[in-house]
């Protein structure tokens, strides 16, 4: 008797989680690593996600007035020198251009030649570009507010990378924007969290928790940065998007100045807001399974495939035929305000429905020569058991269609809440803290989200991080007020903050 496959994806999560991760990349065909260190490349079906989150931002971005620009990818030095903190913040991963052009040796091998009069920096973040731009645009109050966002790819040499979650260069949409007041700067920022938040909850299907971040863990040149986090599969929180209210930090720097109505100079007030290609790695880690990718359907890569399903060559015209017009009536139909995305795989092979399975389609259909005579068509949905399977009469399944894959939608939000809310715990003892973020064996699945009293003091905080490689992820924008005792040092506490391991 041969092997029986348990799972499509080896090894499994509770097995090896980072590697399970790196394999149902792999499976699902959605990027692979480049020959240039730490940078990937994004394979169709994976920038098809991608495309699918700019597009729904960008509608989203533009109702609030927020209009699309583009800024140079290098950026002066001295440009970062002006503002300590962010260089500071950034040198460490910092790409530098000393030179503009390539020259033979003797030998004939290239080699850097004409050293530029000044570096640039290779695109970490846009403040201090933009900032330029600006402070060369605004004179008058009358120019506020700018709302500007664009679309680009920046460059941080991390040391150790993972697809999606941190490599060199990745795909991003910066906001920044400039306002008259302190007030409008800071209804902003809140305002860009929640458009966040709501749209990595709706689209992607992933919960979050709106908070603010420590200063120890705030952007570097920032007053306040505001966060979604979200829980992963391993327990660990992923930062899902984050906005800054800049107060007039980096408008001093950059001298974005203009006239008040009362013809004074005044700084302007400015905020960046950003989310990344990071926002699939986290959609990969929320939903996925031992099998492979699991796609929520609103921002999947498309919603159905038809599989044919032919036994010998009698029967190949008239499957074909039905699968054709099956693929019309269903492209016909609307979810989420888009034409349904039906693919058709042709190959007849054995075993094609798992590659389906494993790249995360929502519907699977089967369309055989038995389903022909009986106008049906023989479903699989991505939510649920690979097995599990169910015979639908044609009709019924085009004009239910939308409303399957919206059950579906829901159906994985509700799983990933409910997975979340099950490893949230609030911990009043410091034992039980540090049991909570210690494995017990060679698992490094463990822990959560610990909901505890946090005295304000960096020192605890620190000593936290050092200990357990746990952080702050959040203090919770929606938390009541509590007393409490801390939990590393057991100084009073006016409220509980989300402690976790994070990526």
């Amino acid at each position: 008797m041969g092997h029986q496959l348990k799972h499509a994806i080896s090894p499994t999560r509770s097995e090896n989680y980072p590697e399970w991760y790196q394999q149902v990349i792999k499976s699902s065909d959605l990027a692979e690593h480049s020959v240039v260190r730490g940078c990937m490349v994004i394979k169709p079906w994976g920038y098809a996600l991608w495309e699918n989150i700019m597009q729904q931002l960008d509608t989203m971005f533009k109702q609030t007035g927020v209009k699309n620009a583009y800024f140079p990818l290098f950026i002066p030095l001295s440009f970062l020198q002006k503002e300590a903190e962010h260089v500071d913040g950034f040198a460490k991963e910092c790409a530098v251009v000393t030179h503009h052009r390539l020259e033979q040796d003797e030998t004939g091998l290239l080699k850097p030649s004409g050293p530029l009069q000044e570096p640039y920096i290779v695109r970490p973040t846009s403040e201090t570009i933009i900032g330029e731009s600006f402070s060369r645009w605004i004179s008058s109050y009358r120019d506020l507010p700018i709302l500007i966002n664009q679309w680009a790819n920046v460059v941080r040499w991390e040391m150790r990378t993972r697809l999606f979650l941190r490599t060199s260069e990745f795909l991003w949409q910066e906001g920044h924007t400039a306002h008259e007041t302190e007030s409008e700067a800071i209804e902003r920022t809140y305002m860009m969290l929640d458009l966040y938040a709501d749209m990595v909850e709706e689209y992607l299907a992933i919960p979050v928790i709106k908070g603010r971040k420590t200063k120890a863990e705030r952007f570097p040149g920032a007053v306040d940065t505001l966060c979604i986090e979200s829980l992963m599969q391993d327990r660990k929180s992923l930062q899902t998007g984050t906005s800054h209210f800049l107060g007039q930090n980096f408008a001093k720097a950059s001298q974005i100045k203009f006239q008040s109505s009362e013809e004074k100079e005044e700084l302007a007030w400015t905020t960046s807001w950003g989310v990344s290609t990071r926002l699939i790695g986290g959609l990969i880690m929320v939903h996925s399974d031992d099998d492979g990718l699991v796609l929520p359907p609103k921002i999947a890569s498309a919603h159905i495939v038809l599989l044919p399903i032919i036994r010998n060559e009698d029967h190949a015209n008239r499957v074909m035929e039905y699968t054709n017009n099956l693929a019309k009536e269903l492209s016909n139909q609307t979810y989420n305000n888009k034409k349904i995305q039906v693919e058709i795989d042709t190959r007849q092979i054995g075993g094609k429905h798992w590659d389906w399975i494993k790249k995360g389609v929502p519907i699977r259909v089967e369309i055989g020569p038995r389903d022909i005579d009986q106008q049906a068509v023989f479903v699989a949905r991505r939510d649920r058991s690979a097995k599990e399977k169910e015979s639908i009469p044609k009709n019924q399944f085009v004009q239910t269609v939308a409303s399957i894959l919206d059950d579906i939608q829901k159906n994985l939000f509700q799983k990933a809440l409910d997975y979340r809310n099950a490893h949230t715990c609030k911990l009043d003892d410091k034992k039980s803290f540090y049991d909570f973020f210690t494995p017990v064996d060679d698992n490094e699945i463990h822990g959560g989200y610990a909901l505890s009293h946090w005295c304000s003091s960096e020192i605890c905080e620190m000593n936290i991080k050092n200990d357990l490689s746990v952080t702050i992820r959040s203090i919770p924008l929606d938390a009541e007020p509590e007393i409490g005792q801390c939990i590393f040092c057991g100084k009073p506490s006016n409220y509980r903050v989300f402690f976790s391991k994070a990526y």
